[in-house]
């Protein structure tokens, strides 16, 4: 159920507050009102009783046999004289309520603008951009404090994340080193012959050259994901022409696995970072083809919808349930492990991803191919 916002509430509680008032005025004047008219027409209908001395004195000058029908005519409009004054208290009461609560949602929602720009501001907030989502100082004494408080949250956590990623980076380098020096030996290794090895030794550098290859590759990625801050996102990319380029330098990968490649995207461009947006889609697409059937295909679609680029990487392969989809972009999280770890995956290709939709404040979304796959679609706005 949706929350009702602040200055409605504040309108609401305002024009009750309004009608009740209004309501109390009007009751305790209408019931004076009647009181007066009620005793005049006791007062008019006493002076046609035959106990004419006990009641008070009236000074009209009406003739005596007229007298009966000028009570009468008297009494109809004392009465619809009461039912035209409470119609009427009742109409106003309710005019000034609606009034007080226009005013109320007007007023209210100038004073509220200073925490409606304050809203605004923090949804904008990335981890690319927190020093530029800074709030500046506040004339309201209240609204300036919280501005004072935000703003230190935001220099702890930028240097938080900055602790983080120096630590990745730092990890990462660290780590690159001894996996280069181990796969010079591995290389060398099998560039010679061994006559004298047997079939254990051979299984075990085999081995060995396969996890040093995943460990260079996740180091890889690790260094992408810590530099991702760093890098310019101001080229004009042709989309239609990165694609194409991606599906060209997958073909080879796609043709062991007999799966085809289709690219139906319009002559559109964007602004990013070519290196990012080139690395989005390639690993999208490496992930269609490798968790594909053979003989099955790969789709990616790119056009324009108003003021959005929309990328599409559809396959054909056994799909994500749904409740895993939210998870398929955790770092080194896989919806079926054996079988990643037997493509040569490392768990970090779609949370690299997500990472790069991130700083170019995007979206990306997972869902089910209706033929039969997944599709991820991603959105970013221009």
């Amino acid at each position: 159920m949706k929350r009702i916002s602040l200055q409605w509430r504040l309108t609401c509680i305002i024009t009750v507050y309004i009608a009740v008032i209004c309501g109390c005025v009007t009751t305790l004047v209408y019931k004076n009102g009647v009181y007066y008219m009620d005793s005049l027409q006791e007062t008019v209908d006493a002076q046609g009783d035959d106990h004419v001395d006990d009641s008070e004195e009236i000074y009209i000058s009406i003739p005596e046999d007229k007298w009966d029908e000028f009570a009468n005519d008297f009494s109809v409009q004392v009465y619809n004289n009461k039912a035209d004054y409470k119609k009427n208290s009742l109409i106003i009461s309710a005019l000034l309520a609606l009034l007080g609560g226009v005013a109320t949602y007007f007023i209210s929602g100038h004073a509220l603008r200073p925490i409606r720009e304050f809203s605004d501001k923090i949804e904008k907030v990335q981890a690319q951009n927190l020093a530029d989502s800074r709030i500046e100082e506040n004339q309201v004494e209240e609204l300036n404090q919280l501005s004072v408080s935000y703003n230190k949250m935001l220099e702890r956590l930028s240097d938080a994340f900055e602790i983080q990623r120096q630590f990745t980076a730092n990890a990462a380098h660290e780590l690159r080193t001894p996996l280069a020096l181990m796969q010079v030996q591995l290389d060398l290794y099998n560039s010679t012959r061994h006559p004298g090895s047997d079939e254990d030794t051979l299984q075990t550098i085999k081995m060995v050259t396969e996890q040093n290859d995943r460990l260079g590759k996740m180091v890889k990625t690790l260094l992408d994901m810590s530099e991702l801050q760093t890098v310019g996102r101001d080229d004009k990319i042709i989309v239609d022409a990165l694609v194409d380029e991606v599906l060209a330098d997958l073909e080879p990968l796609a043709q062991e696995k007999n799966i085809k490649l289709i690219g139906k995207c319009e002559n559109i461009t964007m602004v990013g970072s070519d290196i990012l947006i080139y690395r989005l889609v390639y690993n999208l697409v490496e992930n269609a083809i490798k968790y594909n059937h053979a003989g099955g295909q790969v789709t990616v679609t790119a056009d324009r919808k108003e003021k959005q680029v929309c990328l599409s990487v559809a396959d054909t392969g056994n799909g994500i349930p749904e409740e895993l989809r939210d998870r398929v972009f955790e770092p080194f999280f896989r919806v079926d492990k054996s079988r990643s770890r037997a493509l040569g995956g490392v768990g970090l290709g779609l949370a690299l991803v997500r990472e790069i939709v991130r700083v170019h404040d995007g979206s990306i979304t997972v869902s089910s191919n209706p033929s039969g796959g997944t599709i991820f679609d991603v959105m970013f706005t221009q």
